[in-house]
């Protein structure tokens, strides 16, 4: 894997991140108007609980996650975090920049005192899932559930 640069997205570097997005979902719903868009990116920016992370070489973004840490009352007021979005640019792929991405969320989350860290993925993602076997998640503790609005 090359040197590359992993850190908190700036504010102005949404176009990059929504580019970068499309090699999430392939068949996402549309996006909301521009204007609604810049004003969602613009309440998660304020929002210290909310962080967004990104892998980036030479401009380009390869890889991304975000990492939601929420406030809690039990396990002694410690936080816990909750990583989504998390994807790697399609050419980029198998290379490690997954890995290096989801390191670097555990390890901010522990700085920040999170008793656990979760994720959910798609029962059809097998690659993902050994992916996040190898930094640490584990599928033997908890079951998840989704529910959708019908």
């Amino acid at each position: 894997m090359k040197a590359v640069t992993v850190r908190k997205i700036k504010k102005n570097e949404l176009d990059k991140l929504l580019a970068l997005y499309t090699h999430l979902h392939k068949n996402d719903t549309p996006l909301p108007s521009p204007s609604k868009l810049r004003k969602t990116w613009k309440d998660i920016f304020k929002n210290r609980l909310l962080h967004y992370f990104v892998i980036e070489d030479k401009g380009r973004f390869i890889s991304t996650c975000t990492l939601s840490i929420i406030p809690n009352l039990t396990r002694s007021a410690r936080p816990y975090g909750i990583i989504e979005n998390m994807v790697t640019h399609s050419d980029f792929r198998r290379k490690g920049y997954g890995k290096e991405i989801l390191k670097y969320a555990l390890d901010f989350a522990w700085k920040k005192n999170c008793y656990k860290v979760m994720l959910l993925s798609s029962v059809y993602r097998k690659a993902a899932h050994s992916l996040y076997d190898s930094v640490g998640f584990s599928k033997k503790d908890k079951v998840g559930y989704v529910a959708k609005e019908k």
